[in-house]
């Protein structure tokens, strides 16, 4: 949605306080939880932070075998923002999306990791070898890193027992960049790790040894977490890796991906052309870039006219690789070869064109491209060929865990989907990148630019929709043309719509050899709300499901829909015009909202300036210069704004009682407590116990009435505070107008 993301150049204009003004309404984020995941069959105490999370009432997860629900303190009240989580003695092992369900809706999602190894929490500092954590093999610790320190922990090792040490983060969403270091009984260093967070070591000795983590530049707090995991490993066994996340680029892999190719491996040596393995087509290899260096080399023979689809999944599986295939032609004369180059085949292009600055003022930063390999082999002569597949990052890295997968199959056209909420900046010089979950507003429009990878020659039209959407909520979908890889998806919630929490799907539809094929849309989100992206790298991410909701705590600022729902018809050439309804909630900046179209053959259309509280428009399009193609077209206008934006007044209101009681009651236990003082010291000797043990309960009681009145008053002020307008920009997207155009009258 290419406009969109232009459009806060010129709604700068309408800002009154441009520095200060922050960027999209509050919208609810968990951002840690504490611990990080936990073991199959067991329950945990889960403590949770995040933004806009008043009125926190559920912990959910993406699968239904972990269940949450508010910890209860000893009075039988809710602790704020604490969970007991149980987790199901079948639940899938691997990294599932928490969120938590608010006042605004559902928030952004955390990864929790579920596992079978034994899971602990790390609750006092480890930043000394005296001080040292000691871990249990095939063990899980969850900590967060100390700041400018290094976090100690012992194990026992046992001679010739090989042992794998993992720090998890950017996996399950940490800012942590770990360096990993296992040391001697004297706490020196022995193997050291400051890239992957990956250790493989065999004691040398019976005895004790330390594992030492710290932050490459010795950042620390609650956003640089991590999982650290200790394992017994049998010599020669691959790398026991914990559970991640999927890159965004991934979508475009499946990971059960199954062509009804029988499965081989990679036999070594290889790397040399007289070592080349040879191989039959169509082939589905699995094999590694190891050690460094590595070079697979296979030969295969290929008749003229034959079409090869040529795929190697290696960065998609969430490795750091950028695999590169080359085809030879070899040509032999006695004991002599020719090789010739035929193909060389590289990454896979973005569906549309990312940022080139980690933001997106020239681009979404979301970047749906590979590293991985994708293309066409076309054969035009027999003959004898070698393929030959590296990792360009590989020269030196010497890690068997980088393992590919290289499929050959004829053609088996297909395609995959992600989605993302749009994003876009005020003014030239703002660099945000938020995390925007599917968290209506009443009245409220969300727009998604929905992406394709198009597999082995597919071209079709890909038709988008959404499903299982809760009631008031709707989604009119741009479909996909053919040829094209981008389309756009709105989101509305009616201005009734009730208050409601689910999860929705979303899908995409082609006719393929006669069939219709619905795969489904993969959401992403940005891992952490970045709001000064020169400062902070965006990281998006895929979700694991599509969860929704729709909020009654407060309806979104601006609706603009057309004053029909119906399909508009024109004929081409002709000109229509669709009057407009605008609905607007709270106060606002400037003078106009400066209306933009978007949808394929409308964007240049001309729009109108509406005045602000204008409660009626008029969008008036011109066909005869549009020239869009007949057939059915959904548009959106969207435009800029900046709401005077009061956050929770109902808070203040509350939290204004709250305050008024707690000085009432330490009024009155004031009086009380004074009373006695007084009898205390007109009370004869005898009973001078009595009352003094009276007076001093009451003197108790005023204290603690003192402290409830300091907390009020504290609640009182962030209430009232956060309640006081703000300026907040945001986009305004409207409800989808639906037109049909219809063929010109034949002259």
């Amino acid at each position: 949605m290419k406009p969109l993301i232009q459009l806060f150049a010129a709604a700068a204009a309408l800002a009154t306080s441009a520095l200060a003004q922050s960027v999209i309404l509050p919208t609810p984020r968990l951002l840690t939880t504490l611990p990080m995941g936990a073991q199959v069959g067991t329950t945990v105490e889960v403590a949770i932070t995040g933004e806009s999370l008043e009125e926190a009432t559920d912990l959910v997860f993406s699968t239904p075998q972990l269940m949450a629900k508010p910890k209860l303190a000893a009075d039988g009240r809710i602790e704020a923002n604490k969970f007991i989580v149980t987790v199901a003695a079948d639940a899938p092992v691997g990294v599932h999306d928490a969120r938590v369900v608010s006042r605004l809706g559902v928030s952004a999602a955390r990864a929790f990791t579920v596992s079978k190894l034994a899971e602990i929490t790390r609750t006092t500092p480890n930043t000394s070898l005296e001080t040292a954590l000691a871990l249990k093999s095939n063990s899980v610790c969850n900590a967060v890193m100390s700041a400018r320190a290094v976090d100690f922990y012992s194990f026992t090792g046992t001679k010739g027992q090989r042992v794998v040490v993992e720090c998890a983060t950017a996996g399950i969403d940490s800012k942590l960049t770990p360096v990993l270091i296992v040391a001697d009984g004297e706490g020196r260093d022995l193997v050291v790790n400051r890239t992957s967070g990956l250790l493989d070591f065999t004691p040398p000795a019976d005895g004790k040894y330390f594992i030492k983590v710290h932050s490459l530049t010795f950042k620390g707090g609650p956003e640089h977490f991590y999982r650290l995991a200790l394992q017994d490993v049998a010599a020669g066994a691959p790398f026991p890796r914990q559970a991640r996340t999927r890159s965004v680029s991934s979508f475009s892999w499946n990971p059960a991906a199954d062509f009804g190719i029988p499965r081989s491996t990679e036999v070594e040596p290889n790397n040399a052309h007289a070592q080349a393995q040879k191989i039959t087509l169509p082939c589905d290899i699995s094999g590694g870039f190891f050690p460094a260096a590595d070079v697979d080399t296979f030969e295969f023979t290929a008749k003229k006219g034959e079409g090869w689809w040529i795929e190697v999944a290696s960065e998609r599986l969430g490795l750091p690789t950028d695999p590169f295939v080359l085809v030879q032609r070899v040509e032999k004369d006695g004991d002599k070869e020719k090789l010739s180059d035929f193909a060389e085949l590289n990454d896979i292009p973005p569906p549309m064109k990312p940022s080139s600055n980690g933001y997106s003022y020239d681009g979404p930063p979301y970047d749906a491209g590979s590293a991985d390999v994708l293309g066409k082999l076309e054969i035009k002569e027999d003959g004898l060929y070698r393929l030959q597949l590296r990792d360009l990052f590989g020269g030196t890295r010497n890690d068997a865990a980088n393992i590919y997968r290289l499929v050959i199959r004829q053609a088996a056209p297909d395609f995959a989907l992600a989605t993302w909420a749009i994003h876009f900046e005020l003014r030239n010089g703002d660099r945000n990148a938020q995390s925007k979950p599917i968290a209506l507003r009443p009245g409220g429009t969300m727009a998604f630019d929905v992406v394709v990878i198009r597999r082995d020659g597919f071209a079709g039209d890909i038709e988008l929709g959404m499903e299982e959407l809760p009631t008031g909520v709707t989604a009119a979908a741009l479909k996909i043309p053919a040829g094209q890889s981008q389309g756009k998806l709105l989101i509305t919630a009616s201005d009734k719509a009730p208050r409601s929490a689910g999860v929705a799907k979303i899908v995409g539809r082609a006719q393929i050899n006669g069939a219709t094929v619905t795969r489904p849309v993969q959401l992403a989100s940005m891992t952490w709300p970045v709001r000064e992206a020169t400062a902070e790298i965006p990281k998006p991410r895929l979700l694991a499901d599509v969860p929704i909701s729709v909020t009654d705590a407060e309806g979104a600022p601006i609706t603009i829909a057309p004053r029909e729902n119906k399909t508009w018809e024109v004929k081409l050439g002709e000109k229509l015009t669709i009057p407009l309804a605008l609905t607007w909630r709270g106060e606002f900046s400037g003078t106009t909202l400066k209306l933009r179209a978007d949808g394929a053959g409308f964007t240049a259309a001309k729009t109108p300036e509406v005045a602000l509280k204008a409660a009626s428009a008029e969008l008036v399009l011109d066909l005869a210069t549009l020239k869009p193609a007949p057939g059915e077209h959904t548009i959106a206008l969207y435009s800029g704004y900046v709401a005077k934006y009061r956050h929770n007044p109902a808070a203040a209101v509350l939290a204004e009682a709250a305050q008024k009681k707690a000085d009432a009651e330490a009024a009155v236990l004031a009086e009380e407590a004074k009373k006695l003082a007084a009898e205390v010291t007109a009370a004869p000797a005898e009973k001078r116990g009595a009352v003094e043990a009276t007076a001093k309960a009451a003197t108790d009681k005023l204290k603690s009435a003192e402290a409830a009145k300091a907390d009020a008053a504290k609640r009182m002020k962030a209430a009232t505070d956060a309640a006081a307008p703000k300026d907040i920009a945001d986009i305004v997207v409207s409800e989808p107008i639906r037109i049909r155009v219809l063929p010109a009258d034949k002259k």
